[in-house]
């Protein structure tokens, strides 16, 4: 049975940071393209970083490029989430996902499956 869980959310002021852990069993992370996600009410869900298996790229949305960092540690079976230099429009529900169609990340999502839990993100003004 494939499972992935969230963790490392939290409250945090304007300016401050967070690591989110993915941790994923029942499937080898490398084998899919992994996205973080977050999931605001009333607004559409955005893919926010995307960490490809097999060496490929990673990838991220423009909103949040060169603050967040996505990574992985194979022994752990784990992906992260490094946020820096959080913004009050970064608050949400913080998701890990496989995308099962491909490998690597691209410019469009697939078939996304496995979703965990999600952690919620709170930055405050």
């Amino acid at each position: 049975q494939v499972q992935f869980v969230e963790s490392g959310g939290g409250l945090v002021h304007a300016g401050g940071s967070l690591r989110l852990s993915c941790v994923a069993s029942g499937l080898t992370l490398d084998d899919y393209a992994i996205g973080w996600f977050r999931q605001v009410p009333g607004k559409e869900r955005e893919g926010v970083a995307c960490f490809s298996g097999g060496g490929g790229p990673t990838t991220y949305a423009g909103s949040v490029k060169g603050r967040f960092t996505i990574s992985r540690d194979n022994a752990k079976n784990t992906v992260y989430l490094q946020m820096n230099s959080l913004s009050p429009e970064d608050t949400g529900v913080y998701r890990c996902a496989a995308d099962i169609e491909r490998r690597f990340c691209g410019t469009r999502w697939g078939t996304l499956q496995y979703w965990g839990q999600g952690t919620q993100v709170t930055v405050s003004s």
